[in-house]
């Protein structure tokens, strides 16, 4: 059952509406009504366009949070074919927040890493989320290191609302372990393509997301913290979210405009939840794309570009 958003009401009764003609479409000898169900679905089509063509910061940072998106082991099924993940951080264990292995994206070798929230009550609990604790960190530089020595590409799949803020997570090292992977991305010798699928969240984003083209769907979200911690921390209020959202310029738009990432990947009509095909198809060829434009770097020169790209963020933005 398709799950809607506050602001999709409109077109949520709508095709309601569509799902009941239909009901009563099967029954032999049912009256005919075919035309009524194409003139709502017309309807329904340009009112979810109208929504989508005029959504707020915090009208995408609910669609970025749709339970029904794409997440990251959605991309990986449906673009990288001999998937082999590989678990444990080699000092503590195995964190199932973060997913990482070596597969083929379009026929040639690339290591993966992504964020996974789960799609389910059980799958949320085993993968806390999505929120990664220092040892799914440290497993990402474990495998960041392995594709450096074997020079395959990266590919980086961000999808939380940060790093696991708990006390276990604090003692064993959760900054330390965030800076390190930032590190170890920007240290990277091959070529490295992160993407923004929903979430970009804080340092458990960019310890991940630190990559030659940073590549961003049309309806993610990119911030240090979220509106509603945000909202806290400035007004002591939660619920002024929605105009913390506003302020943070969070949404794909701004972040190109400043230089934060580098292409928007659009999403179909309706968000990447309504159609995970297309979604995935067009992100796979903007991660092509960005890839073929790091084709003729050397590794020095592929290591020199990701370091002036962030540094230039923070000349540009200071």
């Amino acid at each position: 059952m398709r799950s809607y958003l506050d602001f999709e009401k409109p077109v949520a009764e709508l095709e309601a509406k569509i799902e009941e003609l239909r009901v009563l479409e099967q029954p032999a000898g049912a009256v005919e009504i075919g035309d009524e169900v194409a003139r709502l679905e017309s309807k329904a089509a340009d009112a979810l366009k109208a929504l989508y063509a005029n959504l707020t910061p915090w009208n995408k940072t609910q669609v970025a949070r749709h339970p029904q998106r794409p997440h990251c082991l959605d991309y990986v099924a449906g673009l990288i074919s001999d998937f082999t993940p590989l678990a444990g951080d080699r000092s503590f264990g195995e964190d199932e927040a973060i997913v990482g292995g070596f597969g083929r994206f379009r026929g040639e070798s690339v290591c993966v890493i992504g964020q996974e929230k789960g799609s389910s009550t059980e799958s949320r609990l085993k993968r806390n989320f999505g929120m990664a604790m220092p040892e799914g960190y440290r497993k990402a530089v474990r495998l960041m290191e392995l594709a450096d020595h074997f020079e395959v590409p990266v590919i980086t799949l961000v999808d939380t609302a940060g790093a696991y803020p708990g006390i276990g997570a604090e003692e064993r090292g959760q900054a330390e372990a965030i800076a390190r992977s930032t590190a170890a991305c920007l240290a990277l010798k091959v070529p490295s393509v992160a993407v923004v699928l929903g979430e970009g969240g804080s340092g458990g984003a960019i310890a991940i997301a630190t990559a030659n083209k940073v590549l961003m769907l049309e309806h993610a979200i990119y911030s240090v913290i979220s509106p509603e911690g945000a909202a806290s921390i400035l007004w002591r209020d939660s619920g002024k979210a929605q105009e913390a959202a506003t302020g943070m310029k969070i949404t794909a738009d701004d972040l190109l405009r400043f230089g934060v990432i580098d292409a928007i990947i659009r999403e179909p009509m309706g968000g990447a939840h309504r159609d995970w095909p297309a979604a995935i198809n067009a992100t796979g060829d903007a991660i092509a794309a960005a890839f073929d434009s790091l084709r003729e770097l050397g590794p020095e020169a592929i290591r020199q570009q990701r370091r002036d790209k962030f540094l230039a963020i923070g000349r540009t933005l200071a």
